[in-house]
């Protein structure tokens, strides 16, 4: 322990093995162990006790729309990341489009490497992207370490990130299953959304109408089908229908391939709640009714849902106009989720532990990052969050990072304030004031 740099103390520190009092050993940015809370600071250690605020590892979010390069005015590198330190996130995995150029070549993942390198604040990862005509670029894009594919069963939204039908799906699949790796897939069907009514306006209700729940379930079903045949590992992105539920857990049950992600503002958010214009909420899925709020959070109660992750989209405030059929989707909300989560956890008797399980350990599972990052023990990246989990705050929109401070929990009260963020044994935000970007570019183990 003669190399112990650091030892970061807390009377509630979150381990693996659940929260207990302790003192954990820093060491060239890693875990060297975790202490009893009394152990002896090694000669020529600094100390830095948190007394009752809680120690936790810094979250994974493994959906983020950084939009850059290309659409940087919507956001860019150094705001969502100083956005995600300051909420407590110390990795995410960006998404393939909205950035010009998308995510779908190597040479496209190399534009987008050399934008971030210098601006990112926590560490940075990269989704590809599976588009009808790269197929020949998957496996390169793979090599080059993305850390998986992702897929629009629907129209993206933009138009150089085209959706695949079932054949396409199938051929994409079939080349990312053989080489071991993982597609990711908005789930809307187009044929159900086609049928749907379409009528515009400022009515949240209308909005709903025409991104019915069933087709998410028909999408899911066929995914399930495909990789079911193949094999193949897939990843259900932004789950928001209840009704899809039973299907996923009888494929996992038969051991499909299979996991699934929420997002806060699906738990946290509901429909009866929406005001009229307010196009701040409007994401897609969309967010549904309380009833189905309620069955996703016993479906992460019990395992069927994996993880939660935020699906962090924005946009500039002109694109959020109050008409929510051509208002942008997307809710934006690195800065708030954890608190946001945490809020709704404790009133359905979540704890912490539970938290930590859903937005940091299954994350950096999912996307293989789990021998580095996801928890407190040794051997592990020193990426913390330290949280006040009772103290509240109101969410005021200029206090945000995000480079567009358009949120839907504008006024709301959330508990949980973060406190410090920590990346590999440095402390990178406290009370407002952010050090330099020191994260780095991660890429999938070979």
């Amino acid at each position: 322990m003669s190399d112990v740099e650091l030892v970061l103390r807390s009377t509630r520190v979150i381990t693996p093995e659940g929260t207990r009092a302790a003192s954990v050993a820093v060491a060239a940015g890693k875990i060297m162990a975790v202490l009893a809370h009394d152990a002896e600071v090694p000669a020529g250690a600094r100390l830095e006790d948190f007394g009752d605020d809680v120690l936790l590892p810094g979250l994974v979010d493994t959906h983020v729309h950084v939009n850059d390069p290309g659409r940087t005015e919507w956001e860019g590198f150094w705001t969502a990341t100083r956005a995600a330190a300051a909420g407590g996130i110390t990795t995410l995995i960006d998404m393939p489009l909205n950035s010009l150029p998308p995510t779908t070549t190597v040479d496209n993942l190399r534009t987008k490497k050399e934008v971030a390198a210098a601006k990112a604040h926590i560490d940075v990862g990269f989704w590809g992207g599976a588009l009808p005509d790269n197929v020949k670029d998957l496996r390169p894009l793979h090599d080059a370490g993305v850390f998986g594919f992702k897929a629009f069963l629907s129209p993206s939204g933009v138009d150089e990130f085209p959706e695949l039908d079932q054949e396409q799906l199938a051929q994409s699949l079939a080349e990312i299953a053989g080489f071991g790796g993982l597609l990711i897939v908005h789930a809307e069907d187009p044929h159900h959304l086609a049928a749907a009514p379409q009528k515009g306006g400022q009515k949240y209700a209308d909005f709903l109408a025409s991104r019915p729940r069933d087709a998410e379930d028909t999408a899911i079903e066929n995914l399930i089908a495909q990789a079911k045949r193949l094999n193949a590992r897939v990843h259900v992105l932004h789950l928001s229908s209840s009704d899809a539920l039973p299907l996923i857990a009888a494929a996992k049950a038969e051991g499909v391939r299979l996991t699934v992600e929420t997002c806060p503002h699906y738990l946290t958010l509901t429909a009866e709640e929406v005001p009229d214009g307010a196009s701040e909420f409007k994401c897609c899925p969309p967010i549904r009714e309380a009833t189905n709020q309620d069955l996703l959070w016993q479906a992460l109660a019990d395992g069927t849902i994996d993880c939660v992750v935020t699906d962090h989209s924005p946009s500039t405030a002109d694109l959020k106009t109050d008409d929510f059929a051509t208002a942008w989707g997307g809710i934006s909300g690195l800065q708030l989720s954890l608190s946001a989560v945490w809020t709704e956890a404790r009133k359905r008797g979540h704890s912490l532990e539970d938290v930590v399980r859903w937005m940091s350990s299954r994350t950096a599972r999912l996307v293989g990052l789990d021998d580095r990052k996801g928890a407190i023990e040794a051997g592990r990246d020193a990426d913390f969050a330290v949280l006040a989990p009772d103290e509240t705050f109101t969410v005021d929109p200029a206090a945000l990072q995000h480079r567009n401070r358009v949120t839907a929990y504008a006024g709301k009260t959330l508990s949980g304030v973060v406190k410090s963020t920590w990346l590999r044994g440095e402390r990178i935000v406290a009370e407002g004031e952010f050090s330099e970007p020191t994260g780095q570019l991660l890429a999938r183990h070979p």
